[in-house]
Formats: structure tokens, C-alpha cells, sequence
């Protein structure tokens, strides 16, 4: 039912296809994030149009509100939602950690985590709640999402070596009770590699998980603050002792400029709330860098956001229009806001696997990152 085929290589970079019961997925890829399932200012039709293969839900979230039972009583998530590909859930481990993690008034955190689970208080009403590695993989198959994730230990950036340790030997363990549990086989599960920014442990927690012989594996805790170019060479190091066969996950990053140098080291998926998130604060990305459309300066601008876009935002409305609608606060400003940025990642995703067909990926990272400032005009 899942496998994921290598079509070609080009040095590091990988170019594949996962194929799922939902439907098949290019790779590198994508994923636009669909935190209480959907993805915000779209609809399902607005992602087809852009050929968006698989959407991200969020355990965390979804076990708040709508509730499981919900859910469960529509016939999972591809029908509670309406959308016919494929989907992954993460655990919700980074939000009970990230959401809960202020302290009371006596100064006690918020989480707190055992050898059985972690006990935590809901960023809504904050009640208390307490998810198991059990519980977790158990929502998930309420869900029915294609791809799962285990309930790993979240470690913020800074943190000592003891600490980092402490939590991804937890989390293998965690691993462990997460696969005995695990019952459908119709979903495939993902490991997650931690340990911080040590070399040592994620060599460690690399290797330990990888002897668990999952489908795909998953690397966390990373884009948590820590710099970038300590990021790229965590990717880096985990990537070589990952299986060359099988998908590598990336978790929460996905920066364009962080894409394309990640996939330089090995990855095949990513996610983010950076282009939709950034959307409905006008910031747009172009092949020039970034821009803040709400700026002045855009006022009697009547170009599209970016020459290079073929999207439906770029070929219909201009920068002072966009601008108008922004100052407005119209709905629609982050409607197209949000199409354009998710298409100019998708196009991004369709030009690095070309690239890697055409062994001429490293002149395309080297050609693309020059023309891309990064900058906020």
C-alpha cells in the first residue's frame, strides 16, 4: 500500500515518488500545513489548482477541537475534511511542549513529563491533559492519517548534553511502545531523531532509530532557535547514517533558501507555517527575496508581486492593489497572499526536482540563493 521508489540522485539530493492509498507524492516535497485541517486562507480546491499532493494535520490541535470522537464519527480525517490525498499528522508532541511551556505563579512549568507520558495544560482553557505514546498513535488511527508520528521529548534550544540525552533515550522508548501499539496497515509510521544540537546524540538517537527499521524517518528539534548553519549541519550528520532507500523528514522547516540547502544534504520532505503564517502578514516571497507588501512603496506599484510567478494572483492583481486590500483588512488579501506563496513553493518544488533529474542541481542552488537576497523590501 505505501513505498517510496529513488527515481534519481544528484550528489546528496534525492528525487522520488512516495506512493500512498491516497494518491502519490513527488519528492522533495512540500507540505503545507493544515494545522486544524485545513490549511488557512484556502480551500481544498485552491490546493488542487496548485498541485499540492499532501497536506499536514495536527494531533495536538485536532484532539482539542474538534474532538477524536468527532472525527472518528465521520469516517476519519480524509472525510471530516474532505480531502481525498494523502495526509500526515504529527504528534503534537512540539505543541504540548512549545503551547504549555509558561509557568504558573508559583513558577512551575506547565509540562510536565514522566516515564509513562506528559501531563500538560491546554493553551485554550487550560485544562489538563496527559497524552501517552499510546494515546497518541491511537488518535492517529482515529484520524486515519497516511503518515503517523510517534510522541517524542521536545528539547528547546539552548539545553545542556544531559538533558538532550535524557530525552531522546525517552523518546526511543517512547518509539518502542509507539510501534508495539500501532495496529492499522493502512498508515505507516515515521521515527523522529533528536538530541539537540550535540553531534554525538544525534549520531546516537540516528542510529537507535534507524534499528527500528520503519518506513521513513523524521528529524526533530531543529528550527527551534538554534543558527542556521548549526541546523544545516545537524541535517547533515543525521542524513548519513539514514537508510539511502528510504524517505527523510525534516520537521518544521521550511524556509525557501533552509529548503533548498537541506535538500542539498538529503532531505525528501519538509513542512512549515512560514508561507501561509507570513501571508496573512503580507510578507511575499519572490524570486528576489521577500517583500512587505504593505509598505508605501508598493502604493503605485501596478506590477504583479513577482515577474517569474505564473500564479493566479500574479497573473490577475498588482502590488498597489494587494497593498489597497492589506490596509483594508480584506479577507481576500490573505486568500491571495496565501496562493501565491504556497505556489511560488510549489514551483520551487517543481524547479529542485528538474534540477536533480537534469544533474544540475548544485548550479540551480548555487544561481538560485544568489538571486534570492532574503531580504524585506
Amino acid at each position: 500500500m505505501f513505498s517510496f521508489e529513488l527515481i534519481c540522485s544528484d550528489g546528496k539530493a534525492r528525487r522520488g515518488r512516495l506512493t500512498t492509498p491516497y494518491g502519490v507524492i513527488d519528492t522533495p516535497t512540500f507540505m503545507p500545513v493544515g494545522t486544524q485541517g485545513t490549511v488557512k486562507a484556502m480551500i481544498h480546491k485552491l490546493l488542487e489548482d496548485i498541485s499540492v499532493q499532501i497536506v499536514l494535520a495536527n494531533t495536538y490541535h485536532l484532539y482539542l477541537r474538534p474532538g477524536i470522537e468527532v472525527i472518528k464519527q465521520a469516517g476519519g480525517l480524509h472525510n471530516f475534511m474532505g480531502w481525498k490525498k494523502p495526509i500526515l499528522t504529527d504528534s503534537g508532541g512540539f505543541q504540548v511542549f512549545s503551547l504549555s511551556k509558561g509557568r504558573t505563579k508559583d513558577n512551575k512549568s506547565q509540562v510536565r513529563v514522566f516515564e509513562e507520558g506528559v501531563e500538560f495544560k491546554d493553551h485554550l482553557s487550560g485544562s489538563l491533559h496527559f497524552f501517552t505514546p499510546e494515546k497518541v498513535i491511537e488518535m492517529q488511527e482515529a484520524f486515519g492519517s497516511d503518515f503517523i508520528m510517534p510522541l517524542d521529548e521536545c528539547v528547546e534550544y539552548p539545553t545542556t548534553y544531559a538533558y538532550a540525552e535524557s530525552a531522546l533515550l525517552r523518546t526511543l522508548r517512547w518509539l518502542d511502545r509507539s510501534i508495539k501499539h500501532k495496529r492499522r496497515e493502512d498508515q505507516v509510521l515515521f521515527g523522529i531523531v533528536q538530541g539537540s544540537t550535540f553531534e554525538s546524540l544525534r549520531v546516537l538517537s540516528a542510529v537507535a532509530t534507524v534499528e527500528r527499521d520503519l518506513f521513513g524517518y523524521a528529524i526533530g528539534g531543529l528550527s527551534v532557535g538554534e543558527p542556521k548553519d548549526i541546523m544545516y549541519d545537524m541535517t547533515q550528520i543525521v542524513c548519513e547514517y539514514l537508510p539511502w532507500e528510504k524517505p527523510r523528514y525534516l520537521m518544521g522547516v521550511g524556509m525557501p533558501e533552509d529548503i533548498i540547502e537541506c535538500v542539498a544534504r538529503g532531505i525528501d520532505m519538509f513542512d512549515c507555517v512560514a508561507p501561509t503564517r507570513m501571508a496573512r502578514t503580507g510578507t511575499l516571497f519572490t524570486h528576489s527575496g521577500k517583500l512587505n507588501i504593505t509598505n508605501e512603496v508598493f502604493k503605485k506599484d501596478f506590477s504583479p508581486i513577482d515577474e517569474e510567478c505564473g500564479c493566479y494572483t500574479c497573473r490577475n492583481f498588482t502590488r498597489a492593489y494587494l497593498r489597497h486590500l492589506y490596509k483594508a483588512e480584506e479577507i481576500s488579501a490573505y486568500i491571495l497572499g496565501t496562493i501565491h506563496n504556497l505556489s511560488f513553493y510549489q514551483k520551487l518544488m517543481q524547479d529542485i526536482r528538474s534540477a536533480i533529474e537534469k544533474k544540475q542541481f548544485d548550479s540551480f542552488r548555487k544561481l538560485w540563493m544568489e538571486k534570492y537576497s532574503g531580504k524585506l523590501c
